[in-house]
């Protein structure tokens, strides 16, 4: 990316790296999060009135303006790493959707203005995105959010597939569980296939590295399927060389295809 894209970009991560390190510090109680996560809001807050001196928030108040990149989407991220203070669990997929929404989808609301885009409907394609990448990890990491007292899997779907939290939290591998990853997996792939749908050819080359992450999140979707979504063995991950590989791929059929629109 051009350097002024790449400092964007890298300023919006470190705002979004910040938040959910807030919340996830191990170190801090329960109390002691919403109190620093309430801080970092009023900060923000503070920013939009220009009047932080916070040298993140400055070099962040610069990018959204330079880009138009909306408020929104900040303050709906804080919320939703505002949920994992207060609650372990979700008792339907509407309530989880809106959780991926809030964790996920708001980055790639923040970001896209970044890549630039010219058809609103790229828009929906960052927010199915959004929700695609943040199901594939939950489904990965179903082992160690068990491990910290989370269930992502939302109720509804362990009652439909007649698997108990109990089960999860022991790491009980059986034919209920696999139907049921099953089933979470077609999920992630629907809305990867929605994201699809709503991006536009004309947007398509400025969204390359959401799209190498969609490839590379949807292998990893492949080989929790190769594994039969066996989980709780080991820690799933697509290697870096693989990673390179996919991204490099992309990247390359985009050129492709750039050099022959041009001739």
């Amino acid at each position: 990316m051009p350097s002024e894209k790449r400092y964007a970009m890298n300023t919006v991560y470190a705002f979004c790296r910040k938040t959910d390190d807030i919340a996830d510090n191990i170190e801090d109680s329960i109390e002691t999060k919403r109190k620093n996560l309430k801080l970092w809001k009023e900060e923000l807050e503070k920013s939009f009135r220009n009047d932080s001196e916070k040298t993140l928030f400055v070099s962040l108040q610069k990018i959204i303006r330079r880009f138009t990149i909306p408020k929104e989407p900040f303050f709906e991220l804080i919320k939703g790493v505002e949920t994992d203070l207060e609650r372990s669990n979700f008792e339907s997929f509407e309530e989880l959707k809106d959780y991926c929404y809030k964790v996920a989808s708001t980055v790639g609301l923040m970001t896209i203005p970044i890549f630039g885009y010219k058809n609103k409907s790229t828009e929906k394609y960052a927010e199915y995105l959004g929700i695609a990448l943040q199901l594939t990890n939950i489904i990965r990491d179903v082992k160690p959010d068990a491990e910290r007292g989370r269930i992502y899997l939302p109720k509804e779907d362990l009652k439909k597939f007649q698997y108990s939290e109990e089960e999860l939290f022991k790491n009980v591998y059986n034919e209920n569980f696999v139907k049921l990853m099953e089933f979470e997996v077609e999920r992630a792939i629907d809305f990867y296939n929605l994201a699809d749908k709503h991006l536009p050819t004309e947007d398509k080359y400025n969204m390359f590295t959401a799209r190498a992450m969609q490839y590379i999140y949807y292998r990893l979707l492949d080989m929790i399927v190769q594994a039969k979504y066996d989980v709780f063995s080991s820690r799933i991950r697509v290697s870096n060389f693989n990673k390179i590989f996919i991204s490099f791929s992309v990247w390359l059929k985009y050129k492709i295809v750039e050099k022959w629109q041009s001739s």
